[in-house]
Formats: C-alpha cells, sequence, structure tokens
C-alpha cells in the first residue's frame, strides 16, 4: 500500500493504540501459545504447534501491514478544510434527484468510514462521484444499484 491515506488526528491515534496492543499483547501471547504447544512432543504431528505457528504469522502479516498504514498516513486538521468544494472531512448535503430525498454525509477516509454515522469513505462510489464538486453542482455516481444522480446543496466543514 503505497497510497497516501488521510485521516483525523484521533483515528491516528486510535491507529498507534491497535498497533501497540498487537505488538505489546498479542505477540507475547503468540509465542506462549506456541512454546506451550512445543512443549507437547513430537512437532511433525502436532496440530496445536502448526496452528500456533499459523496465527504468529498472521499476526505478524497484520502488525506489518499497520506499520505500512502508519507510514503512508496524514493527519488532516479540520479547522483548514476547503469548504467551496466536496473534499476530505467537508459535510455534504445531496439531493438525491431519482428519489427526491436529501442526505448528508461526511467524507472521511476508508478507516474512518460509518454509513451508519453518516461518515462515507472518499473512495466510495458517491465519495468518488461528488469529489470535488461544488455546491450547485451536478454528480452522476454508478452504484451497484444503478446510476444515481445527486445535486450538491450545501458543503460544510
Amino acid at each position: 500500500m503505497s497510497d497516501i491515506q488521510y485521516v483525523t488526528k484521533d483515528t491516528l491515534e486510535q491507529m498507534k493504540v491497535e498497533l501497540q496492543r498487537m505488538k505489546a499483547i498479542d505477540r507475547p501471547a503468540a509465542s506462549r501459545a506456541i512454546a506451550e504447544a512445543r512443549e507437547k512432543g513430537d512437532l511433525k504431528e502436532n496440530a496445536e504447534y502448526d496452528s500456533a505457528k499459523e496465527a504468529q504469522g498472521l499476526l505478524e502479516a497484520r502488525i506489518a501491514l499497520f506499520e505500512s498504514q502508519l507510514a503512508n498516513t496524514r493527519v488532516i486538521d479540520a479547522s483548514n478544510i476547503d469548504t467551496s468544494k466536496v473534499s476530505i472531512l467537508t459535510k455534504v448535503t445531496l439531493n438525491n434527484l431519482n428519489t427526491k430525498k436529501q442526505v448528508t454525509y461526511q467524507i472521511v477516509s476508508e478507516k474512518e468510514a460509518d454509513l451508519k454515522a453518516g461518515k462515507i469513505s472518499v473512495t466510495s462510489p458517491i465519495g468518488k462521484g461528488i469529489l470535488g464538486k461544488k455546491v450547485g453542482d451536478m454528480a452522476e455516481v454508478q452504484a451497484p444499484a444503478g446510476l444515481i444522480k445527486f445535486k450538491i446543496e450545501k458543503i460544510t466543514a
């Protein structure tokens, strides 16, 4: 993953806490599980040992992924957001021209996306479709449900 990922300061802190937990708690636990399984005898036919080694490999892969993501993460300051156009961290009120319903979303990074909270990823079909648009612009979004037409009604920080 060489793509730069933009997140809020809170999300960056959560990522750091998760990485620290994996290194300080999960890694030693995986090592203990391997040691316990090793004590049970012949390693060639020890399913518990094989399972513990596999779990350790998966954990190490997750740690490496998190470290890579953190290296490519940049913090966005919410106070410096340009509200003249749709960008990451802006709140956008859209008028769905197909259903005549109005919705408001905040554009966030993939790590922060939560549709129930009204936060959509900048890489989602709607996020990509409205990125860079201004108030009054129309956006056509190809979603899994088909083509959706939106009008940008309001952009706030």
